[in-house]
């Protein structure tokens, strides 16, 4: 074998070279080539010209618009440095083509303002109600700011900001003692807890009323402004429990529209729509307060078109779940009609305002004490119930009926004792109507009708036992036609009471 040869390039590194004859054998074995067909160097690659692109390239979309993507050549060959020095150059450039003529301007303010008072995606991303809802929020917060530069107005003059004699430390302490107390009443009603919940709608109504209760408070320190810091305390502590409410009540509402995971979207353009409207009628009130109009009648008039609009802007808020009032619509329809109102239906029949002293004919979730006077009513009515987590009843002297739930009640225990409640009262209010008949049928209607108070205190046991077949054989069926309109009647919001009946348990 021939001896390896050896290059000595330096004194530390000696590079060998394989034998003569083996450098043969690889020669050998490779094709030979031409010179035309040798592959070219990185050199030559790196400054060969790419291939070109003609034409078309692609289309792109965006909001509605359309662009055509096209290959450019008129801006000409742009020649320069490529990577690792060499040199290069580009003969064409992309351009996009609008395949839609330019917006007039008018479209392109109006696209502007959508973009902050329409969620993303509108119509689409949001429910149809969406629309009339913020159309009546906007009237409302316009008649709100407007109102809120005439209270303004009449604070400031009442603590005694036009007066010389009025020092300001004694103003700014009246006005900050006045400011606490509003955020005092702001954390004790803030333990109400879930009723925000419940009946988010009667509450949102009753913010706004609240609202307006305390600006007329405000409004009545200019006839007495040397009771200013305690009228002015009260009118603040009833505008923040109402603020307390609007706010906790603002996010069920947004989330009833968003369609999608967009509801921080629709939450921060409802509040834009909001102060926008704000905004407008503030600039309005201060023109108008310039003429010195009547303090009454502007507050009156104000007052009349914000409670108009919030009226109106709560009764078109479209829920699917089933409070009180939307559970008594849909129970009230299945029991005449067979039929659920659809959530639109449901929702434009329910009762917005409940005044306190109102009669609230069905009790659930009540302790024993109120549902039960005498124990032999409970003993006779205990066996119809005893497959069932709950009891139903009827207090003749209250003229109400009474739903008990077991301590085994799951939600949808409390939503069969909630409809079984309203079947019972059906039947209830069907014989007092009978019996009121046959009173107007009597011969002598002025002679005092002693079986009055017999059908007060009726036998009702026949009426609860019918009412446990009526509900033995249409629960299932109220459930399933509820369910085909919309409703959500996995979760409960009929506000129960925490009493619950232990069963079996005695005391020792």
């Amino acid at each position: 074998m021939a001896p390896a040869v050896g290059i000595k390039r330096s004194a530390t590194q000696t590079i060998t070279l394989p034998p003569p004859v083996v450098r043969d054998v690889i020669r050998s074995t490779i094709p030979s080539q031409t010179a035309a067909e040798a592959p070219p160097s990185a050199a030559e690659r790196a400054v060969a010209p790419a291939p070109a692109v003609e034409g078309f390239l692609c289309l792109e979309e965006v909001d509605g618009r359309r662009w055509s993507y096209v290959v450019d050549r008129r801006s000409g060959a742009v020649k320069g440095r490529g990577r690792g020095g060499a040199a290069g150059h580009a003969g064409a450039s992309v351009r996009a083509v609008p395949l839609q003529s330019p917006l007039p301007p008018a479209e392109e303010i109006m696209a502007f303002i959508r973009s902050y008072v329409v969620p993303e995606g509108f119509p689409d991303s949001v429910t149809p109600s969406y629309v009339p809802y913020m159309s009546w929020r906007a009237l409302k917060h316009f008649f709100g700011g407007a109102m809120g530069v005439f209270t303004t107005r009449t604070l400031l003059s009442s603590v005694g900001v036009s007066q010389s004699k009025a020092t300001p430390g004694a103003i700014a302490i009246n006005w900050i003692l006045k400011d606490g107390a509003g955020r005092v009443g702001k954390m004790l009603f803030a333990r109400q807890g879930k009723k925000f919940d419940y009946d988010l709608k009667q509450l949102r109504f009753s913010s706004d009323l609240l609202l307006e209760i305390g600006a007329g408070i405000e409004l009545t320190t200019a006839a007495f402004p040397q009771f200013f810091l305690p009228m002015a305390c009260v009118a603040n502590v009833v505008k923040n429990v109402a603020a307390v409410t609007s706010t906790s009540t603002r996010t069920p509402i947004y989330k009833a529209y968003a369609r999608g995971e967009n509801i921080g979207d629709v939450t921060a353009k409802g509040e834009s729509v909001g102060n926008i409207a704000d905004l407008l009628g503030t600039g309005l009130s201060i023109f108008i307060s310039k003429r010195n109009p009547s303090l009454v009648t502007s507050f009156a008039f104000l007052s009349c078109g914000y409670l108009l609009s919030s009226y109106q802007e709560v009764r078109s808020v479209v829920l699917n779940t089933l409070n009180r009032a939307r559970f008594t619509v849909a129970v009230d329809s299945f029991i005449k009609t067979g039929h659920i109102p659809s959530l639109k239906e449901g929702n434009s029949q329910e009762t917005i305002f409940n005044p306190p002293w109102r009669h609230e004919p069905v009790a659930i979730g009540s302790r024993f004490g109120e549902a039960f006077q005498e124990p032999a009513s409970f003993v006779a009515i205990r066996p119809l119930f005893e497959d069932e987590r709950y009891i139903v009843t009827y207090n003749p002297t209250k003229d109400k009926v009474y739903a008990l739930l077991k301590d085994q009640a799951k939600s949808d225990d409390i939503i069969k004792a909630a409809f079984h409640a309203h079947v019972l009262l059906h039947f209830i209010n069907a014989s007092h109507a009978r019996r009121l008949k046959q009173k107007r049928k009597q011969a002598n209607p002025d002679r005092p009708d002693y079986g009055n108070l017999y059908s007060r205190n009726m036998d009702f046991l026949a009426h609860i036992a019918e009412s446990c077949k009526i509900v033995s054989s249409s629960y299932g069926t109220f459930k399933k036609k509820a369910r085909e309109q919309g409703w959500i009647m996995s979760e409960s919001l009929l506000n129960p009471g925490k009493a619950r009946l232990c069963g079996g348990i005695k005391p020792q």
